[in-house]
């Protein structure tokens, strides 16, 4: 990306009416959005960031996501997706950020915010966007679709569970904001609208979360139930290989799989009730040689005239 004045000037004066002089205009430099692990247990993907960086050109920036046109305080004229190999992510992977070159026309009544900005008060940006996937890092279910079940920031067989954001379809706008929360970047993300909910959506939030944490409740022990008829027959190579398989499964795949197991134990255990029977009730013709012995020795006793 070039940093001579004639060329971002160039690329600036795309979005004006008029072409302006550098002196006219106040530039600045933010990060919009990474791929490291945010407050919220998200992260957007290499192919997200990459989108993004076509789709942010030209967005204008306001405040808190409050889409007023009076909030209106600059606009991108320029991004890139920047590799810090000197870092990773919690994920392991290297670290990628989007970064954005943005302008203001320099007049009295932002003044202040151009000082706010250079003071390092005004910092924190969070970006608007529309994402149609947000994959389960333990099961791989797009929980926009399909909720999986597994709670972000909790830990399933020591790995940390979050999510990838994906399908970005739309960038709205950016916004100066108070609370970052991809920290690492020192910018956050929403998608799309105010912040502030209304008393029923947080109610019905409260709900879900609730709900939520009892599913997950039961699906572990669920899952617990699923592993011991797994080892039922003992601690084979298959059977620790299908328990293995159950930290992928959701609370559908569980059932189902616990279901086939019981058949099978039902099963395996009519043919041994029926094995067991056999040997203590032998049908006839499959007596024992000794018990043919016995028989054959009666009736020489029956022929000689001892029998009673």
């Amino acid at each position: 990306m070039p940093n001579n004045d004639a060329e971002m000037l160039r690329e600036l004066n795309h979005f004006t009416r008029r072409e302006h002089k550098m002196e006219e205009v106040y530039l600045f430099d933010l990060i919009l959005c990474d791929n490291e692990i945010d407050r919220d247990g998200d992260c957007f993907s290499d192919h997200a960031l990459e989108t993004m960086q076509k789709l942010f050109v030209g967005v204008t920036g306001i405040f808190d996501h409050n889409p007023k046109s009076g909030n209106q305080t600059a606009r991108i004229f320029r991004t890139q997706v920047v590799t810090d190999a000197s870092r990773q992510t919690r994920t392991g992977k290297p670290y990628r950020y989007l970064k954005a070159n943005a302008y203001m026309v320099r007049t009295d009544a932002n003044a202040d915010l151009i000082r706010e900005i250079d003071a390092g008060i005004k910092k924190e940006v969070s970006i608007s966007c529309a994402a149609s996937e947000q994959i389960c890092s333990v099961c791989g279910a797009n929980k926009l679709k399909k909720p999986c079940g597994h709670i972000k920031g909790r830990s399933y067989q020591g790995a940390v569970c979050y999510c990838t954001l994906d399908g970005i379809s739309d960038a709205y706008e950016w916004s100066f904001v108070a609370v970052p929360a991809q920290k690492h970047a020192g910018v956050t993300k929403t998608m799309g609208g105010s912040t502030e909910l209304l008393p029923e959506t947080q109610m019905l939030e409260q709900a879900l979360d609730a709900a939520n944490d009892s599913l997950d409740k039961l699906t572990d022990a669920l899952r617990r139930d699923v592993i011991r008829l797994c080892y039922r027959g003992g601690e084979t190579a298959c059977a620790k290989a299908l328990a293995d398989s159950t930290i992928h499964m959701d609370a559908d795949a569980l059932l189902e799989l616990r279901q086939s197991l019981l058949v099978g134990a039902q099963a395996h255990a009519e043919k041994s009730a029926a094995a067991v029977t056999s040997q203590l009730c032998p049908q006839k013709g499959t007596g024992t040689a000794a018990e043919a012995d016995m028989g054959e020795f009666r009736m020489h006793r029956r022929k000689d005239g001892d029998a009673r």
